[in-house]
């Protein structure tokens, strides 16, 4: 920083212009005049990655696209169905209330 005397933060029309600025300019000298900024973060969600096999994974593409949904989603609905189905078989036979995968 230079002498601790900061510059006025220009306008900018576009984040694509706000962002070039910064490729060049740095940030530490325009802190002050930066907004306080507030946000959410959900991180209750979590991904897994499970290893398939490359000639199945080529099969659930061919799939998924038939019915214009990502392998992705296509993946976690027959998992879904078949938790619930495995749910409702050993349910059934002890009478009990199956829960909902949501």
């Amino acid at each position: 920083m230079s002498e601790n005397k900061s510059e006025n933060l220009p306008r900018f029309k576009s984040l694509d212009e706000l962002a070039d600025f910064f490729d060049t300019h740095d940030m530490g000298e325009y802190w002050e005049q930066m907004p306080e900024v507030r946000f959410d973060i959900n991180i209750r969600k979590r991904g897994r990655l499970i290893a398939v096999n490359e000639e199945l994974a080529g099969r659930l593409t061919e799939i998924a696209e038939s019915k214009q949904i990502p392998p992705e989603t296509l993946v976690e609905l027959w998992l879904k169905e078949k938790i619930s189905e495995s749910y409702q078989r050993k349910k059934s036979s002890q009478n009990e209330i199956v829960p909902a995968i949501k």
